[in-house]
């Protein structure tokens, strides 16, 4: 079982492009921040490789950086095989914020793209079914934005209490 420290090692390694830097945690989980434009490839290679065998995304999570004007994700791994597990972040900048999908390295990011689009906007570029899935199809804006303005009615219905 591999540490996150060594899994970020063996990835600057392995991989010359995207892999920005490992971020020790005092609380919590250390993570590794990629580059948006690398995240799928370096997903395939984090599922795919010998010694880490990332079969499982535990969890894609949207965030808002207000004050970086930034959006980012953050995506929870786990190797069944090895034990060993990780925590990946990519960010953004909030007027043009891509990201590639992970949909086809982990079927279960399928749901998981489409909550931080419905929720945050963050778009993924290649998601096969881009669409809403907590909203209506016609909400206005993304609920979980820190500067989100709730729509004072929908469909004739208050949304107030």
């Amino acid at each position: 079982m591999k540490q996150p420290e060594e899994i970020a090692a063996y990835l600057k390694d392995k991989i010359v492009k995207g892999v920005l830097e490992f971020v020790p945690a005092e609380i919590g989980q250390p993570w590794i921040t990629l580059a948006p434009d690398s995240i799928k490839n370096i997903a395939k290679f984090l599922r795919d490789d010998s010694e880490l065998r990332f079969n499982t995304l535990m969890c894609l999570s949207g965030v808002h950086y207000p004050a970086e004007q930034e959006l980012g994700v953050t995506y929870h791994l786990h190797s069944t095989t090895f034990g060993h597990t990780v925590a990946l972040k990519v960010r953004v900048p909030i007027d043009n914020p891509r990201v590639q999908s992970v949909e086809s390295v982990w079927k279960t990011a399928d749901w998981h793209e489409r909550e931080a689009w419905d929720m945050l906007g963050i778009i993924f570029d290649g998601h096969p079914n881009m669409t809403r899935i907590l909203c209506p199809d016609d909400w206005e804006g993304h609920p979980l934005r820190k500067d989100y303005v709730q729509q004072e009615t929908y469909q004739g219905i208050t949304t107030r209490f």
